[in-house]
């Protein structure tokens, strides 16, 4: 690891290279361009920035219609307001038509901290993973945040892309971002974790605890969450006889309920979700509310011996 910087600052700084490249792509905000980080393509390219206010259904509806001519819309905001407040506008103005809009919210899961539960969204996977024909990308660094806001300029149709306040570390490989390809990181033959996001991390430090005591672990970064790589999913599930997902959101409904899908009938293997328990977030400092949910590397690692 090399660096901390959040997901939310490198897509906010792609934007800008992107928009250099691309002149069909717009960048729409409501009234949180400092803290989503669409500033930076605001001063860059002020003629194609929308500043909608503090109206997320409003701006889901300009980006459709903007779609429509041709431009490629990002949408941003706090997950809780894009994926919560704007739900009916995504769904049936954006996905139902099958428009090339992109929605990039920030200020997803726990690591929000002292905004606490109110702003802490730990249902967005779930609810966008449930719209038909929604794809669902969750960058695990900065690296990967960048890489998937190019890719998203070539990709046709609605995406979400779940970004973090949290400035996390930045790995230093440089591993291939494609969506609905996962990447394995460390291979292991004692169990896989899967994990998106701010997760991928923790499962990593998590599984260099575990190899001090013998116990190899395969780490795979699920940053897609629809289209699941099932093809990975199963791979492993066979190969390591026990299962684990982790990740910032409610265990109902996002990835391990992904992962769940994937191997129902198809592989026998010990399976744990680890994620928040059908509970809001509440305010503090991100560390200790990560670990007031069980999120930390430690506690992860805990979970996994009990697992196996």
């Amino acid at each position: 690891m090399s660096e901390k910087i959040a997901t939310r600052e490198a897509y906010g700084k792609a934007l800008v290279d992107l928009g250099a490249q691309n002149d069909k792509v717009v960048v729409l905000d409501a009234d949180l361009a400092g803290a989503t980080m669409t500033k930076y393509f605001k001063a860059a390219h002020p003629d194609r920035f929308y500043d909608c206010g503090i109206a997320e259904a409003n701006m889901m509806n300009i980006a459709a219609g903007l779609s429509t001519m041709g431009l490629i819309p990002y949408c941003s905001t706090f997950a809780m307001f894009g994926a919560g407040r704007a739900y009916e506008q995504i769904r049936n103005s954006i996905a139902y038509p099958k428009f090339n809009v992109k929605i990039c919210c920030s200020h997803a899961g726990v690591s929000v901290g002292e905004d606490g539960g109110s702003h802490q969204s730990v249902e967005d996977i779930g609810l966008m993973r449930m719209i038909p024909g929604m794809t669902v990308i969750v960058p695990a660094d900065a690296n990967e945040a960048r890489k998937a806001t190019f890719a998203l300029a070539e990709f046709q149709g609605p995406v979400y892309m779940r970004l973090a306040r949290l400035a996390t570390p930045v790995f230093e490989e440089d591993y291939p971002f494609q969506i609905g390809k996962a990447n394995v990181l460390r291979e292991g033959k004692d169990a896989v974790v899967f994990a998106c996001g701010l997760m991928v991390n923790e499962a990593l430090e998590a599984a260099k605890m575990l190899a001090a005591e013998g116990i190899e672990i395969t780490v795979v970064n699920m940053h897609t969450i629809k289209p699941l790589d099932a093809e990975c999913v199963l791979k492993y599930a066979q190969q390591c006889g026990n299962v684990i997902t982790v990740e910032e959101h409610s265990v109902i409904g996002g990835l391990g309920d992904a992962v769940a899908d994937a191997l129902m009938g198809k592989v026998c293997c010990k399976f744990r979700k680890i994620g928040i328990n059908d509970q809001f977030g509440q305010s503090g400092k991100a560390a200790d509310v990560l670990r007031e949910y069980g999120l930390t590397a430690d506690q992860i690692a805990a979970r996994i011996k009990e697992t196996l």
